[in-house]
């Protein structure tokens, strides 16, 4: 069975981006994806191989321990997947941290190929201290 564009956005979610399975990256992702870090102060774009992804969820793992991610919503309009979603981890110290995210995902030919992320950093910076 073909999976929709959301579908296929929501399992990346639940197998890849939530830290279960990030081996699996190039499953979900092209080869090489374009991923538009949304930034206030510094907006920029970085292409990302399915193995940098997969470094980049273990560099929260590592930063957040086995965190625990929940998708609050999502929305398909043809090739673009829009989601909200809600992780929460502890530091070294034990701290909650909560973030808060939201992307719009393009899949071509059943694989993300490009992406537009917007994070809550200051909530982030304000919860370290």
């Amino acid at each position: 069975m073909i999976k929709s564009e959301k579908e296929i956005v929501s399992e990346f979610f639940k197998i890849v981006r939530s830290g279960k399975e990030i081996e699996r990256a190039s499953e979900f992702m092209a080869e090489t994806v374009v991923a538009h870090q949304v930034q206030a102060e510094n907006e920029y774009s970085v292409t990302r191989s399915p193995q940098d992804y997969a470094d980049h969820v273990q560099e929260m793992l590592d930063e957040y321990g086995d965190f625990s991610l929940e998708i609050q919503e999502i929305l398909a309009d043809g090739a673009k997947v829009y989601v909200r979603w809600r992780q929460v981890g502890r530091n070294n110290s034990g701290k909650e941290i909560i973030e808060i995210a939201s992307a719009v995902y393009l899949v071509e030919n059943r694989k993300i190929v490009e992406y537009w992320i917007q994070i809550d950093r200051k909530g982030q910076e304000l919860q370290k201290e």
